[in-house]
């Protein structure tokens, strides 16, 4: 969109009246693209989004039947390259003894390609198990795909 001199002479007048309109001259424009996907407002890290805490519960279910030892959300950042690394969402201990790492995607159609090259390299550099959890179409239990190198 192009503004002319005189609307953005109009704007800068309603800003510095403080009417409600100047919040129209600061505000972002709509997401389009990858945006569209994202959450509007980014959670600070260490701060579980929705889907997370409710993967942060069927985590402590497995925990009281035994068949998980320990999991913590965003307690491991991995290098893959110089400026590139990834924090995978969850890292679990499951009773196997393999350490695990699970990210959480709303949906199959959140999974971006980016997200998912990380986690094929991470799989390929790290002795670790990485997979990747959606929510099941009616919302009970979980989907979860194991990420190979």
């Amino acid at each position: 969109m192009r503004w002319t001199e005189d609307d953005y002479n109009q704007i800068m007048s309603r800003r510095k009246a403080g009417s409600a309109a100047a919040s129209f001259a600061t505000s972002q424009p709509p997401a389009a693209g990858k945006g569209k996907m994202q959450a509007l407002g980014r959670l600070p890290p260490g701060k579980m989004n929705r889907t997370e805490a409710r993967f942060a519960s069927h985590l402590d279910a497995l925990m009281t039947t035994g068949d998980l030892l320990w999991w913590r959300f965003e307690a491991i950042k991995l290098t893959l390259a110089k400026n590139t690394t990834i924090t995978v969402d969850f890292a679990t201990l499951p009773a196997s003894g393999l350490l695990t790492m699970i990210d959480v995607k709303g949906s199959k159609a959140i999974y971006t390609d980016d997200a998912r090259a990380k986690m094929k390299i991470a799989a390929d550099i790290f002795p670790f198990v990485f997979q990747v959890a959606y929510p099941k179409d009616k919302g009970a239990g979980w989907r979860i795909e194991t990420i190979h190198a």
